[in-house]
Parts: C-alpha cells; sequence; structure tokens
C-alpha cells in the first residue's frame, strides 16, 4: 500500500469529507483519524494503524517523550468507517486541531494520508519548497 497525491476534498456543515475515490477501497474497512505533526491530521487505514498501535505499546512508559507521544496521538484517535457514498466525518475535536474549514488538502503520505486545512498547506509548501529543492546532504539515510 503506498497512498500518494494531493486532493481537494471539501468539509460540509456536517463534518464530513469525501476520501479521494482512489483511495476508498483502502479505507473500506476503517480507519482510524487522529492528530498529526505540524497541525495536520493522519489517516490511517485500520489495520495500518493496529500495527503501529502495536509498535507504540511496546516503547518505554518510562520515557517522558513516549508517554507525551502516545498521549496525544491515541486520545485524539478517532476510528471511523466511510458511508457508501464515501464520505468520512471528521470528529469536532480534530478539526478544531487542524484549524479545518471548508477548503482541505488531503495528501498521500506514503502509509497515511494527511488532511490539511488548505491555506496551511499552502503555507506550509511555501516555507519548505525552496530547501527541498536545494538539499545538498541526504535526510534519509540511504536514499
Amino acid at each position: 500500500m503506498l497512498l500518494l497525491g494531493t486532493y481537494t476534498p471539501r468539509l460540509d456543515d456536517k463534518g464530513r469529507m469525501f476520501l479521494p475515490a482512489k483511495f476508498r477501497d483502502t479505507f473500506r474497512g476503517g480507519l482510524v483519524m487522529t492528530r498529526g505533526q505540524d497541525h495536520c491530521l493522519y489517516v490511517y487505514p485500520m489495520a495500518e494503524f493496529e500495527k503501529l498501535a502495536e509498535r507504540w505499546q511496546s516503547a518505554p512508559t518510562t520515557n517522558a517523550d513516549v508517554r507525551a507521544h502516545q498521549r496525544l496521538l491515541l486520545s485524539g484517535a478517532s476510528d471511523e468507517t466511510p458511508d457508501k457514498q464515501g464520505r468520512v466525518t471528521v470528529p469536532a475535536v480534530l478539526r478544531d486541531y487542524a484549524g479545518l474549514t471548508h477548503e482541505c488538502t488531503v495528501i498521500g503520505s506514503g502509509n497515511r494520508l494527511e488532511i490539511w486545512d488548505s491555506q496551511a498547506w499552502e503555507t506550509y509548501v511555501a516555507n519548505h519548497e525552496e530547501g527541498y529543492a536545494n538539499q545538498s546532504e541526504e535526510v534519509v539515510p540511504g536514499l
């Protein structure tokens, strides 16, 4: 599974959005939506989230950073099932966290989707694109 691309669905007045059509089969069995970094939302297929949660649960809870990460990630998590039309509800607490209004940007980010407020995404790209284009050293080991 590799989730790729950029899409611009709208959030309706009930807090629902259509998942991009190309991903609907991937999320048909359910998904987990949670706080992401940089004030976006992470959306994982249920099976992928279960694998990640298993790894997080084995992390040492004696480490304060591990506890904080687990608490923020898991306390904001919401399991959702898309309806027959491919819509999914974004809970109010997550909409508030990500500053979502009507205009959203959904990006494929490998094993997950990210949901951004469209203006926040445009700002993020503007702030990071030049550094990405001019990267002169290896960021990810081996790539």
